[in-house]
């Protein structure tokens, strides 16, 4: 018996580029939302309303000090954009896509993170920025994130674009990189071996990059952690300090080295991808484009990664200004971003069955 047919593919389609051109903007803005909250912190800004929230200095429009404009500025792309953006995205995914179980669970999650987001920033301010809670709020706010990663993946590929195209043949099915069911191209042994694995290591590596954030995180939350180890790759010429600020340093340096080999040697396995691109466009079988996009990513990431840890060193050896710290925050949450789109990329379909959307 076939498959019930859906009443307007045209409506389906039209909520489609809708998904995707929300999410595209949520992922986008919650980015540069991330990176003005790194700005914030870095600045010492964060009481920059005076311990006022959701106001500023009790005001709606601040007085225009340089902290206030900062702060408030975070706040403003928070509540005037980023919010808006996720509650339209979660509501297409919702509303439009309700049977795409993990679709609409996810955009739920999302709009969930969003209200603890931003309760817990207005926490932050009221108890005057404790590190723990400034920590808790950076986590949550890179979870948001992926996410909305997730989101706009999956509203590329399966299971949203695989119904859309069952449905409505004239459907886009570009850039679907791990929707393709086909057989895939006999490869060398070498390339097998190497694009075996690759899914369970881009998920392991993007668990890594989200831990060295927490880390890192951990060291800021520190009072006087993090100039506590003034020079680099060594701290104070010992590699294991036992004081407890140089410790809690270093231990950041040292979770950073273990999974950045781990992320390093996942983005290898995604810049061989090439190999069996070019195999599969020989014989008409793999899906080449989506394998050049892995590669692409793959490559994106080991520049933020080297530049990553080539900025951490030098905000030490130049006393950490705030710039390059902004930046280190800018390229941690870039690695986290590019090995969790990897990580769903290569993923098994995000349902064992492609739902019709209604």
């Amino acid at each position: 018996m076939p498959p019930p047919q859906n009443p307007n593919p045209a409506a389906t389609a039209k909520s489609q580029r809708w998904l995707r051109g929300l999410a595209w903007a949520a992922v986008i803005s919650a980015f540069a939302l991330i990176i003005l909250g790194g700005i914030v912190r870095v600045t010492g800004s964060g009481l920059g309303c005076g311990g006022d929230w959701p106001l500023c200095d009790g005001r709606l429009f601040p007085a225009m000090t340089a902290a206030d404009i900062i702060e408030y500025s975070h706040r403003l792309v928070a509540s005037a954009i980023v919010g808006p953006l996720i509650i339209a995205t979660a509501a297409v995914a919702i509303l439009r896509f309700r049977r795409e179980k993990w679709l609409s669970l996810t955009a739920a999650i999302a709009v969930i993170l969003l209200l603890a987001q931003g309760g817990l920033g207005g926490v932050t301010v009221l108890t005057e920025l404790p590190g723990p809670i400034v920590a808790a709020h950076l986590a949550l706010a890179q979870a948001l994130l992926g996410c909305l990663l997730l989101i706009l993946v999956a509203a590329h590929r399966r299971p949203t674009a695989a119904a859309l195209a069952h449905n409505h043949p004239a459907a886009d099915r570009s850039n679907l990189p791990a929707a393709d069911n086909r057989p895939a191209a006999p490869a060398k042994k070498n390339d097998r071996i190497a694009a075996a694995p690759f899914p369970r290591w881009a998920m392991l590596s993007a668990i890594a990059a989200y831990l060295l954030i927490l880390s890192g995180a951990a060291v800021t939350a520190t009072p006087g952690a993090l100039a506590a180890c003034p020079d680099w790759p060594l701290c104070q010429g010992w590699t294991l300090p036992l004081d407890h600020l140089p410790a809690v340093n270093m231990f950041h340096r040292i979770v950073a080295a273990l999974l950045g080999l781990l992320i390093l040697y996942t983005l290898h396995l995604g810049l061989r991808q090439s190999n069996q691109a070019s195999a599969g466009n020989r014989n008409g079988q793999a899906n080449p484009a989506g394998r050049n996009l892995i590669r692409y990513l793959s490559l994106a990431g080991l520049i933020a990664l080297t530049a990553q840890l080539l900025v951490g060193g030098l905000a030490v050896w130049t006393a950490f200004p705030v710039e390059l710290r902004a930046l280190h925050i800018a390229l941690a949450t870039a690695v986290w971003a590019i090995m969790a789109t990897l990580a769903l990329l290569t993923a098994r379909p995000l349902s064992a069955k492609s739902g019709n959307p209604p």
